[in-house]
């Protein structure tokens, strides 16, 4: 698998695990961060699982493929958690940049199945 073949997704992956970071990084600031540990907990993973795919498509790992399903199931679940919270425009932007690389992953996966 070269590399070439993900740089959309890899790209995608870049910007959810700065915008995970982000939001997590945002959250830590309000007031009630009680209410929003799950929100921090899961845009903390989503950024560690985002970085993660993206590095395994840029030196292009055999274990790319599986990884980019994962990121897409946890970009999901991180953009509904962050949709309960779209008050906050961090949560909101965080939600959107969550679904576009779901979606992005789910294509490269379908795109590359053996």
């Amino acid at each position: 698998m070269l590399n070439n073949h993900f740089q959309a997704c890899i790209d995608a992956c870049n910007r959810c695990a700065a915008m995970c970071e982000t939001c997590a990084t945002e959250c830590l600031k309000e007031d009630d961060i009680k209410m929003l540990s799950l929100c921090i907990s899961l845009t903390h993973e989503c950024a560690l699982v985002c970085d993660a795919a993206a590095r395994l498509m840029s030196m292009g790992g055999q274990h790319a493929t599986g990884l980019c399903q994962v990121s897409a199931d946890v970009c999901e679940q991180c953009a509904e958690e962050c949709e309960r919270n779209s008050e906050l425009d961090h949560c909101k932007q965080c939600a959107i940049e969550c679904r576009r690389c779901a979606e992005e992953c789910r294509s490269m996966v379908e795109q590359h199945a053996y």
